[in-house]
């Protein structure tokens, strides 16, 4: 069972959540849906909104979900089934399997797919897209280090709704 909160009640550092327990990034309707892997992103307040940002690039299969839909979701995952899940969402394209059933994840509906599993759920509505550009690049050895003309594109969500696991 999920309770709402205020995300700015959230006990959580957001890098460490981020970048060491990674995040299930899912866009898509409940018949219609992908999640991958995210481990690049923030959390933060810009426009006057709390907001996440993740990073998709034109690549990977749930680019076409995050473009089709107003609302993503995160879902931060518990430590005994995180790195399974993520072994498969961030190593097996959704267009050749079906994720949610090759993960056993059970996934739930508001605004977009989350799933019950998840410890911490931020449901997000875009509100700005932006493409990551070599020539916006004030350190080139970024571009260098971590593109090979396969830039991520940016999406900044308001942050709707926050659930946590009770």
């Amino acid at each position: 069972m999920f309770q709402e909160i205020n995300i700015r009640d959230l006990n959580q550092n957001a890098i460490k959540m981020i970048a060491d327990r990674w995040l299930l990034i899912t866009a898509g309707t409940e018949d219609d849906h992908n999640m991958m892997t995210g481990s690049w992103g923030a959390l933060g307040e810009m426009w006057g909104k709390d907001i996440a940002t993740v990073v998709i690039r034109p690549t990977r299969h749930t680019y076409g979900f995050m473009e089709k839909n107003d609302y993503f979701t995160i879902s931060v995952l518990p430590q005994e089934i995180n790195k399974a899940v993520h072994g498969i969402c961030g190593s097996k394209s959704g267009r050749n399997i079906n994720k949610t059933a090759e993960t056993g994840l059970s996934p739930l509906f508001d605004q977009s797919v989350y799933f019950e599993q998840a410890e911490i759920v931020l449901i997000c509505k875009k509100i700005y897209v932006g493409d990551v550009k070599p020539e916006n690049f004030v350190d080139s050895s970024l571009d260098e280090k971590w593109y090979n003309n396969d830039y991520h594109r940016m999406y900044v969500g308001e942050i709707v709704k926050t659930l946590v696991k009770q």
